[in-house]
């Protein structure tokens, strides 16, 4: 396993991830707490020393059952295992205007007490409406939480590459959790000479684009109704961009055969796309989810990979400019 430096937090962390929002079972299905157990467990024990998890993620059981696991199991070099959650999404409406002080002060003694952990290595801002990153009082909050020794460093989860630059003005704002993948690609555009200027990390989400890029969708393929994938293609519920990167489905699936015959043979494009985002030195770590060990041991196969060569690279950047460029480079 490579590992790679988180920006000013000083950590060491893989290069290969795990984030958590599915990983007590698929999404839609009830959170399962054997199965996200197992998943983490085998992370650690394959190298993985950085667990990203949200209060949300399963209504706390995803945070919880993180917390429970890295209090027993060290990393297999001994070291700590570092976990990232993030607060705000409970917000009900989600406005600006229920970001306060007193609010995210709560989320986060509630993610201390529920992952049981001394402190929070990592808290981030889970996608605040964009207003929040002008709100100098909101990120000083966090200062005084690192000041009695709640947490460790703040970071914020953005949608957009502007939301993303604009919080690292703040001097404390250590990380950034975005996504980029071979769908996403205005990031490396915009913000990551800004990042390693100021010393940011890069979180990596949504690497596979909801799956798109694993390869294996057709037209047929069918989400159950509890999927995002089914219920927000629209941004029905949150961001549109969360859902395979905001691509039109058809769309993507034609990009999709392009990139396969780029990326012909074993292993399948998932890993190539895995790999694609850590030829970019600025990433810091991806942090693809996992349903199922197999798919966790996948993920983590993908930094083993040679690098692409130059050609591979202008050829998923051609595909991109003549798919997936005109429809969503400007929206993100």
């Amino acid at each position: 396993m490579e590992y790679r430096k988180l920006g000013k937090t000083g950590f060491e962390v893989s290069a290969i991830s795990l984030g958590t929002w599915q990983v007590g079972g698929r999404w839609g299905e009830p959170f399962n707490d054997q199965t996200a157990e197992a998943i983490i467990e085998a992370a650690i024990e394959r190298g993985v020393n950085f667990i990203d998890t949200a209060d949300v993620y399963s209504d706390r059981a995803s945070e919880a059952a993180v917390g429970r696991v890295v209090r027993r199991v060290k990393s297999r070099h001994g070291e700590r295992v570092r976990v990232a959650t993030k607060c705000g999404r409970f917000i009900n409406p989600h406005v600006n205007e229920g970001y306060t002080v007193e609010a995210l002060r709560g989320y986060v003694e509630t993610s201390l007490k529920n992952s049981g952990l001394e402190a929070l290595d990592l808290i981030q801002l889970h996608c605040p409406p964009t207003q929040v990153y002008y709100r100098p009082e909101i990120f000083e909050l966090f200062d005084t939480l690192k000041a009695e020794g709640k947490i460790l460093n703040l970071g914020v989860s953005v949608e957009k590459v502007e939301e993303a630059i604009k919080a690292i003005e703040f001097p404390n704002v250590t990380s950034v959790q975005i996504i980029f993948n071979m769908f996403r690609m205005r990031p490396a555009e915009r913000f990551f000479a800004e990042a390693k200027a100021r010393d940011v990390g890069i979180v990596v989400r949504v690497p596979l684009a909801s799956g798109l890029l694993t390869g294996t969708y057709s037209k047929s393929t069918a989400f159950g109704e509890g999927d995002h994938r089914t219920f927000n293609r629209q941004g029905a519920a949150f961001d549109k961009g969360e859902t395979f990167s905001g691509v039109d489905y058809e769309q993507g699936l034609a990009a999709v055969e392009e990139l396969k015959k780029l990326f012909p043979g074993e292993p399948g494009l998932a890993a190539w796309a895995l790999r694609w985002v850590l030829m970019f030195p600025e990433v810091s770590t991806v942090i693809p989810g996992a349903s199922r060990v197999q798919q966790l041991e996948a993920n983590i196969a993908a930094s083993e990979l040679r690098a692409l060569t130059a050609a591979e690279m202008e050829g998923a950047k051609a595909i991109y400019t003549r798919y997936i460029k005109p429809s969503v480079h400007q929206l993100w």
